[in-house]
C-alpha cells in the first residue's frame, strides 16, 4: 500500500473529487441526494466548512470547500460524509458481489471508491478555473447542453448572488486548461 501524504494547510480552500464505487450512477437519485444534504448538515454541525461550489453527477461529485482558520482536517469531513450517506443508503445500494475480500476486511461498502482526490486552491485564478470546471462538468459529460440546465449544481445559487452571469457558458465553452492537476473525472 502506498504511503500517500495529504497536504494539511490550515484554513485553506480545497477542490475535491469523490467517486462512486465502480462509477455506479446512483448519486443523483432522490434518496442519495437527501442523504447527502442531511450528511452535510450533520458534519458541518461538528466540523464546520464553507461550501464554495458543488456539482453532483450520477457517478461522481466535485466540490470546493473552505475550512475554518486553524483547521485542516478535510479527510475527516469527507470520511464522515461518505459514512453517513452509506448508513442511510446501504440497504438500498450495497451490492456484496462488487466487494473484494480486502474491502470486506476493511468493512467497506460498495457505494464509494476508497479514496478521493484533493487539490489545494493556490490563488484567485486557480479558484476561478476550478469553479468553472465544476459548473461546466455536466456539459463536459454530455448530461446537458448548458450548465444552467443541470439541477444539481451550485451554479444556480451563484447566479442569484451575482457571482456568475445568467446563461453562463450557454453559448461558449469556458477556457479551462485541458490538463488540470487533478486529472479527469
Amino acid at each position: 500500500m502506498s504511503n500517500y501524504r495529504r497536504n494539511t494547510t490550515e484554513g485553506a480552500t480545497w477542490f475535491f473529487t469523490v467517486v462512486s464505487f465502480h462509477r455506479r450512477p446512483f448519486l443523483c437519485d432522490e434518496p442519495v441526494r437527501r442523504a447527502l444534504r442531511e450528511s452535510i448538515c450533520r458534519v458541518r454541525q461538528k466540523y464546520p466548512f464553507k461550501i464554495d461550489a458543488w456539482v453532483l453527477l450520477p457517478d461522481h461529485s466535485h466540490f470546493i470547500w473552505t475550512l475554518p482558520e486553524g483547521d485542516s482536517n478535510y479527510s475527516l469531513r469527507i470520511r464522515l460524509l461518505k459514512r453517513f450517506v452509506t448508513q442511510s443508503c446501504k440497504s438500498r445500494l450495497h451490492q456484496d458481489r462488487l466487494n473484494t475480500p480486502s474491502r470486506n476486511e476493511k468493512g467497506e461498502s460498495s457505494l464509494w471508491q476508497r479514496r478521493f482526490w484533493e487539490h489545494q486552491i493556490r490563488d484567485e485564478k486557480d479558484f476561478g478555473i476550478h469553479m468553472d470546471y465544476i459548473h461546466y462538468n455536466p456539459v463536459k459529460h454530455g448530461l446537458c447542453k448548458s450548465p444552467e440546465e443541470w439541477r444539481y449544481s451550485t451554479l444556480h445559487r451563484l447566479v442569484r448572488k451575482g457571482k456568475y452571469p445568467e446563461k453562463w457558458a450557454s453559448s461558449f465553452e469556458p477556457e479551462i486548461p485541458q490538463k488540470l492537476e487533478f486529472g479527469e473525472a
